[in-house]
């Protein structure tokens, strides 16, 4: 007897609950950057543009039934503007990165970036992707002001990529690939997330074929932001299993780069055959969130696909935004909102504490 069909009944979105309140400002110093109490702040924002997406990674989405925002609940081209215009105006941000779900099924994305390009002073653009669709769209997003892309990308091996995916598309995202190379958008990375069992033995290969095409590896560890709440500590691949995989075939080296509040930790890449002294090959990036927490040093806000603050991705409330913009909010209220909200970011995700709990929102509804 064949297996049942998933009947793909709709599951209830979960969202994390907007902050009854702002924090208490009345000890915040009179600066006008998105400063916190353990006095870091923020200069850079990610936008999440989406939730849909036209892949089901297994530890982001599940294979169906997914309830996604319907567009009047998505923030126009001109509140999303409007929005990273009062952060770089007024709060000093200068990176923006636009996330999904996937960014690329938004028809109107170039808009949106030719409206952020056109900010003063103008911040570096960046965007997450899964590449599907690129090729044709990669150039007229260049010509728009996209700086560099992000391209997430488990696997090159066409069975792994569609067990993990469950779409058999590899093929549209190494197309898209091809595209931004062409457009000329550079540096473009690679972000894979490696699970045990699955593609964790192929990051060698993986590196080898990034390193050939001169594309910048990132490895992120799993974190527990999947949608079936399934994550499991140990049973993810973390960084030291990176370096222990990769010994045999590479020396890696820390990058002398300053990190500067990036998430991942950059290490130069040789040949181990070759030895010490080889031409360094290119570069890895590990974002070791669980195991190495970079929390001290977050740089980063974010806003949601509806308008909502976040000011950490592991965040269980959030601040919406959206109501006061369309309600005719002015520019200098709404930036005093995200400075109250990002005045209570807390001081690290807690995923090594025991009473660690993940966000209601998966990956998909956050933004990476």
């Amino acid at each position: 007897m064949a297996s049942p069909v998933p009947l793909g009944i709709p599951m209830p979105r979960r969202t994390d609950p907007l902050s009854p309140s702002l924090p208490d400002t009345s000890d915040r110093p009179a600066v006008p950057g998105l400063l916190d109490t353990f006095a870091r702040t923020a200069t850079d924002l990610r936008v999440s543009l989406t939730d849909f997406c036209n892949l089901r990674c297994t530890y982001c989405m599940p294979e169906s039934g997914m309830e996604f925002l319907k567009k009047q609940q998505l923030l126009s081209v001109e509140e999303i503007v409007r929005l990273v215009r009062v952060g770089v105006e007024q709060l000093g941000i200068q990176q923006v990165r636009f996330t999904g779900g996937e960014p690329l099924t938004r028809a109107d994305l170039d808009e949106i970036i030719a409206g952020v390009a056109a900010l003063t002073p103008r911040p570096e653009i960046s965007l997450t992707t899964n590449a599907i669709g690129l090729e044709v769209r990669a150039a007229k997003l260049a010509r728009a002001g996209l700086d560099r892309i992000n391209v997430s990308l488990d696997s090159v091996v066409s069975e792994t990529f569609e067990r993990i995916t469950r779409r058999p598309l590899l093929h549209r995202v190494l197309e898209g690939i091809e595209g931004a190379r062409e457009a000329g958008l550079d540096p473009i990375k690679i972000n894979a997330v490696l699970m045990p069992g699955i593609n964790d033995h192929e990051l060698p290969d993986l590196l080898a074929w990034c390193l050939e095409r001169d594309l910048q590896l990132r490895v992120i560890e799993q974190m527990p932001l999947d949608a079936g709440r399934t994550w499991e500590r140990t049973a993810m691949v973390t960084a030291a299993d990176v370096h222990q995989m990769l010994a045999p075939h590479y020396l890696l080296t820390p990058s002398e780069e300053p990190r500067e509040g990036a998430p991942a930790e950059k290490f130069d890449v040789r040949s181990r055959a070759a030895g010490p002294d080889s031409p360094v090959l290119g570069t890895l990036g590990i974002i070791a969130s669980v195991t190495r927490p970079f929390c001290a040093d977050c740089r980063r806000t974010r806003l949601t696909a509806e308008g909502s603050v976040r000011t950490c991705l592991f965040s269980t409330s959030e601040t919406g935004l959206r109501d006061a913009l369309r309600a005719g909010a002015s520019d200098e209220d709404l930036a005093r909102i995200w400075r109250a909200a990002h005045w209570g970011k807390a001081a690290g995700h807690g995923m090594d504490r025991p009473d660690f709990t993940q966000p209601e929102r998966p990956m998909s509804a956050i933004g990476g």
